[in-house]
């Protein structure tokens, strides 16, 4: 039984439930008496404890069943939640994420017992509960549970020996191998019964080879058996070290080991205690040693596997409705594609321009459909990234010594999947900066007048074809002077650029390289590495940031990003003989300029539209592209926006408006910046996408 191709299942529902740990802590912080969110934690823990058991990860598997005895004494009353019991949950659970890391590294959970946690939880236990006897009393438990076992003899020894099978004990016999009888017993309370037995079978596999089951290995690993089971097995270590080996295994009441009798020849051992015998006449069963070597060579893979990254895939978990309007559509694009061959292939090659042209529009109309279903697809929701801020923001409150609080609202929002993938460390360094710059001490809150608990906003919404993310927060909002007197004293501007500067334009500053305002380096914020990776970050996505500050009021981060980075709208235009595109999104307008409207701004070519000046950008230049010569009386200028600021660029020609399919091309070029990616037009030309945002 190879658990290696269940991966990356296993890695996506860890991920869930590490999440609802999270959130379901955040709650019972503030509500311990929650009956609701002690009964979800415990769940989650279970599974947690399940998952990981089948795995094969024995450390997290031990360290949740320590958290899952916790929270089953507080549902049942014997404890209550204590503020320290919370501190504790939270480590446990950032030790299960450092497991969770380290698998998805490596397919190896680590060597990190974090027996320090197990501690304090099992101390918590105790005091809560004073049951600090109770191993002693389940012992006794289990030691009486098996007094009709003693008496009437081991389980193990009614499984029935054929007497084709004696050949394999007489070489057992000559490699000087034990044969021993084994039967497993499990807790009442198992509730993954294959997954027990299954981490028996991979226990023992390390000390020997397990020659015959009851029930069978098929059955057992079906689950078709109640608590126990029962083994032949050769080994060369001795009985209670077997029995050590099967008892580490969580949820295993008991395992009674001893040496197994062999039949005389001619004789064959029946089957009395057990509900059903072996099936199809012991042929299966004879084959049970050949299915464990199977899971050896499983097993040793599994090994080879863990010792390279394991090859877990981007997924997106997808409704089974739009599945179904995908399977439609896709059938009848073949249809549309069949009324094309038939029309193509007519055999009196008579031309019909209306069956044609019908054809190509219901080709279009499926196409069109077919591209907003699988964009539906791709869409995954804003919240899956930022679910994890709320624990953040309670340790940064913590580490500062500042009472904050998380305010999030439009989490349904949904992006791209490869928009979702990016977003987490841009908005994760918005918020730790709002905590650590923005929002004053709990003292000088409340000598403003001001709450002494610090609010921030994480806002989700969209926009058109855009999505905008907020992060916004009522702190003191950013000191001007302070912004420009850094700016000076590195060099960044001249005192006579400090002196015309406008106070959105020293704003902008902050997304410098290197531009901190912190006065110490910190493990959380100093280091000047924040908004310009956030800016870095968000125009690679094909977006843009603004910020906005009111002082003594707050600021305020807003995020421009594309639904889809998949298949955009784009304006075609001209250079020459060359055919770019320009995303429908970013463009204002497009206007006819009169050579004689041009004019100069410190040598640079400008022109008053509607009141407001823009500057001109002639692509031809930026681009090397060679003109066609022709002089003109007026420009085609497409005019595009980046936040607030405007530029024209000038073409030679427009083509129209086009769905262009985003394709990467690498490091072909060398202005990757200039260039955003590539598509190809119908007629099989190659069309360069013009990236606005590092244009303007």
């Amino acid at each position: 039984m190879d658990v290696s191709q269940y991966l990356e299942i296993f890695i996506d529902e860890t991920k869930e439930h590490l999440q609802t740990l999270s959130d379901q802590l955040m709650i019972l912080e503030q509500e311990p008496e929650n009956m609701d969110t002690i009964n979800e934690i415990f769940r989650a823990a279970h599974s947690l404890k399940g998952m990981a058991g089948t795995m094969g990860y024995k450390r997290m598997q031990r360290l949740t069943h320590d958290m899952e005895n916790v929270f089953q004494e507080i549902r049942s009353g014997n404890m209550k939640v204590q503020p320290e019991l919370v501190d504790v949950l939270f480590r446990g659970l950032d030790a299960l994420e450092g497991y969770l890391a380290n698998i998805l590294d490596s397919a190896d959970e680590g060597t990190e017992e974090n027996q320090d946690i197990i501690n304090a939880l099992n101390d918590i236990v105790e005091k809560g509960t004073g049951k600090a006897g109770d191993k002693k009393e389940q012992a006794g438990a289990v030691e009486k549970d098996n007094v009709s076992e003693q008496q009437t003899g081991p389980l193990y020894e009614t499984i029935s020996i054929s007497d084709y099978e004696i050949h394999t004990f007489e070489k057992a016999k000559e490699e000087n191998l034990n044969i021993l009888g084994i039967t497993v017993y499990l807790q009442e309370t198992c509730i993954l019964k294959a997954a027990r037995a299954f981490l028996v079978f991979k226990a023992l596999e390390e000390l020997g080879e397990v020659m015959k089951a009851v029930p069978d290995v098929q059955d057992i690993e079906d689950e078709k058996f109640d608590l126990n089971f029962s083994l032949i097995y050769f080994t060369k270590e001795s009985a209670d070290t077997v029995k050590k080996a099967i008892e580490n295994v969580s949820e295993i009441k008991e395992a009674i080991v001893g040496d197994f009798k062999l039949p005389k020849t001619g004789e064959t051992k029946s089957v009395e205690q057990q509900p059903e015998a072996p099936k199809q006449g012991e042929t299966k069963n004879t084959g049970a040693a050949a299915v464990q070597k199977e899971q050896k060579s499983e097993t040793a893979k599994k090994t080879e596997k863990k010792n390279s990254k394991p090859a877990v895939g981007r997924t997106v978990r997808v409704d089974i409705e739009k599945l179904d309007v995908l399977m439609n559509l896709v059938s009848e694009l073949i249809i549309a594609k069949n009324g094309l061959v038939s029309i193509s292939s007519n055999a009196q090659n008579t031309r019909n321009d209306n069956s044609f042209n019908e054809q190509i529009e219901y080709l279009e109309s499926v196409t069109t459909n077919l591209h907003e279903s699988v964009m539906k697809v791709r869409m995954v929701p804003i919240e899956s990234v930022v679910s994890r801020f709320p624990r953040m923001i309670r340790d940064l409150s913590k580490k500062l010594g500042k009472k904050m609080e998380l305010h999030m609202s439009g989490e349904d929002t949904e992006l791209d999947r490869t928009v979702i993938d990016e977003i987490g460390d841009p908005l994760q360094h918005l918020l730790r900066n709002s905590a650590d710059h923005g929002l004053e001490s709990n003292e000088e809150r409340v000598a403003l007048g001001k709450s002494e608990v610090g609010n921030i906003w994480l806002n989700a919404y969209q926009d058109g074809n855009n999505v905008n993310i907020e992060v916004r927060d009522d702190g003191a909002g950013i000191n001007i002077e302070k912004v420009k007197n850094k700016a000076l004293d590195k060099g960044t501007i001249t005192p006579e650029q400090a002196e015309v500067m406008t106070d959105k334009e020293v704003i902008d500053l902050l997304f410098q390289p290197s531009f901190s305002t912190a006065e110490k380096i910190t493990d959380i914020s100093g280091r000047g590495v924040g908004l310009d990776v956030v800016k870095t970050k968000i125009e690679g996505l094909g977006g843009n940031i603004e910020c906005r500050s009111v002082v003594g009021e707050g600021s305020s981060f807003i995020i421009h990003l594309p639904l889809t980075l998949a298949i955009i709208q784009a304006l075609m235009v001209e250079l020459g003989t060359e055919k770019y595109a320009i995303p429908l999104g970013s463009i204002q307008t497009i206007e006819d300029i009169p050579l004689a409207d041009i004019k100069y701004v410190q040598t640079k070519e400008v022109i008053n539209l509607r009141g407001t000046v823009i500057p001109l950008i002639r692509l031809d230049q930026i681009l090397d592209v060679e003109s066609t010569g022709e002089e003109q009386e007026s420009l085609t200028v497409v005019i595009v926006k980046k936040g607030d600021k405007q530029a024209g660029l000038v073409v030679d020609n427009l083509i129209g408006q086009q769905e262009v399919v985003i394709k990467s091309i690498g490091s072909y070029i060398n202005c990757s910046k200039i260039i955003s990616g590539a598509t190809i037009l119908g007629d099989g030309e190659i069309a360069l996408i013009l990236e606005v945002n590092t244009l303007v």
